[in-house]
């Protein structure tokens, strides 16, 4: 998953998203600790998957009260 198609997405969608992706997470997890994961490779991916989200969220937040500050102080 890339940067730019998260960004298009509304934050609640990535919500919704990151919540999967912590579900899928803890799944490949289990079956790593059963020997049942074929690729684990995987969890690897959903954690990039997971920061990137969470990181974008940030950006928008952070963006989000700078509009704050910059409108209170005119």
């Amino acid at each position: 998953m890339q940067a730019k198609e998260i960004r298009q997405w509304t934050d609640e969608e990535i919500r919704v998203r990151l919540e999967e992706a912590y579900r899928e997470l803890f799944n490949l997890r289990q079956e790593w600790y059963m020997g049942r994961l074929e690729d684990h490779n995987r969890i690897t991916a959903v954690k990039r998957d997971i920061a990137r989200m969470k990181t974008i969220l940030r950006e928008r937040e952070l963006a989000r009260e700078m509009q704050k500050q910059q409108g209170g102080a005119q």
